[in-house]
């Protein structure tokens, strides 16, 4: 596998979380599994050893080279690509709040040393690419080692996590790149007169996957296809949705050490010593146990539905409920949050920032979770939710649609507020007047098997398919 990030070396979103769990998962079912990443500021070398000095890298008009290390956990090998030149930096991505200019050349290293490590040090049957940042990989395998004998039969895997991020860049960065300009067509790299290294990844990897089957269904729809809905459905017979998986070591109300009191699916029980908790955490009244606490736990923009929830915000105010909220994000939704805790501290209980403890907190502690997204690819929180007996209410899209029914949870759809606030009047009429079936619903969610055996059996299946 290629990716710019993986705990628990490097971790700017769910990406990092994938690339952290899916390899021991394959690793734990008798998969040979290699993991190339960048080696960032600060990823540190303990245990590392260098196994390869001075790996050239040809780049466009440069030669470059990165030192090869490496090092095991659980059963995976990790390439650390020690290139200063490109990832010695404070960021992953971008400092001070702007992208980096040159993460095009950035990323075209690190596909360079993913193949440099394929001919040297591990010779694989399949390469899973994921992400723009390693899209360009298949690009230069078919363009310029095609007839390398190493890469006989290799076949290549590309996995989108999320279609919002694509790495679009200007044509002249082609020369930089090392591609040739008749590349800069419509149905290769050519993007609205700039070019795409996703699209790049899409049109010349064997297999594409994503991390739903409802989000791969979505993604060939103008309304979540980003502008490549067309070339998606041109590929279907090769595009498949594989939902993630959740790490149920970290995420289960049996073993969780931060929640105050664990819990099964056979004894609830500490479940409200978890609520009467997080009520105090918060700076909730605790004199009535019985109103439900809604929890959130989100990045705090439009793409996850706040905009529904903004405009019907202070209605929430006169429901019999409480808010329990953390997340960081856009200014507009941080303030309105803030003005909400300041206005009814005995209805919101507001986090703005980033608390993995409290976040833990909040899927044991709370009743029920909102997760409005306008469209989720996979989501993990609801899969959290689920195992945490806190159901879900969500909009019907992507993994959330997958991961939900109504025997664990409530979807709403179409997306809009009103809608939002059906289902929540439904998750609230169902709490407060038949708890027999509020119980089964906990019961039946905290069942449910989304670990990651679940999603390396699939991706499994579907390498041993294109190894033949």
């Amino acid at each position: 596998m290629v990716a710019s990030e993986a705990t628990p070396f490097s971790k700017t979103g769910g990406l990092a979380d994938v690339l952290g769990a899916l390899p021991p998962a394959l690793a734990a079912r008798g998969e040979e599994v290699a993991v190339v990443l960048p080696r960032y500021r600060m990823v540190p070398l303990d245990g590392a050893r260098c196994v390869r000095e001075n790996m050239p890298l040809w780049i466009g008009p440069g030669r470059y080279t990165a030192d090869i290390y490496s090092l095991e956990r659980k059963g995976v090998t990790y390439y650390l690509v020690d290139a200063p030149e490109f990832f010695d930096r404070d960021g992953l991505y971008s400092s001070g709040g702007a992208d980096y200019w040159d993460n095009f050349t950035r990323f075209a290293a690190l596909c360079h040393a993913g193949l440099g490590v394929a001919r040297h040090l591990f010779r694989p049957n399949i390469i899973h690419c994921h992400d723009w940042q390693a899209a360009l990989l298949p690009v230069y395998l078919k363009q310029y080692f095609a007839n390398d004998p190493t890469f006989t039969g290799v076949k290549t895997v590309f996995t989108i996590h999320n279609m919002g991020y694509q790495g679009i860049f200007g044509k002249d960065r082609l020369w930089w790149l090392g591609l040739p300009e008749w590349l800069f067509r419509e149905d290769l790299l050519e993007f609205y007169g700039n070019i795409n290294l996703l699209k790049g990844g899409i049109v010349y990897a064997d297999y594409v996957t994503t991390v739903s089957p409802t989000y791969a269904r979505e993604i060939q729809t103008p309304g979540h296809g980003f502008g490549l809905d067309g070339l998606l459905r041109a590929r279907t017979a090769h595009l498949r949705g594989i939902l993630n998986g959740v790490d149920y070591h970290d995420w289960s109300p049996e073993r969780d050490h931060y929640i105050t009191a664990n819990y099964s699916a056979s004894d609830l029980r500490g479940k409200e010593q978890c609520k009467m908790e997080l009520l105090g955490i918060m700076g909730l009244p605790t004199d009535r146990p019985e109103v439900p606490v809604i929890g959130i736990v989100s990045r705090l923009a439009a793409q996850k539905g706040f905009d529904l929830i903004a405009p019907v915000a202070y209605d929430l105010v006169n429901w019999d409920i409480k808010m329990a909220i953390l997340g960081s994000g856009e200014q507009q939704y941080e303030r309105l949050f803030r003005a909400l805790a300041d206005a009814r501290p005995d209805k919101f209980g507001v986090y703005i920032g980033f608390n993995n403890r409290l976040a833990h907190k909040i899927e044991a502690g709370a009743d029920m979770f909102l997760m409005p997204s306008y469209y989720e690819p996979c989501g993990l929180n609801q899969m959290y939710s689920l195992r945490y007996g806190t159901l879900p209410i969500a909009h019907a899209t992507g993994g959330l649609d997958d991961t939900i029914d109504g025997s664990t949870g409530f979807k709403f759809r179409p997306y809009s507020s009103d809608a939002m606030l059906g289902a929540l009047r439904e998750a609230l009429t169902v709490y407060a007047v038949d708890r027999d079936r509020w119980r089964k619903m906990q019961v039946e969610a905290m069942r449910r098997d989304f670990s990651w055996a679940v999603s390396a059996a699939a991706y499994s299946d579907l390498y041993h398919m294109l190894a033949g």
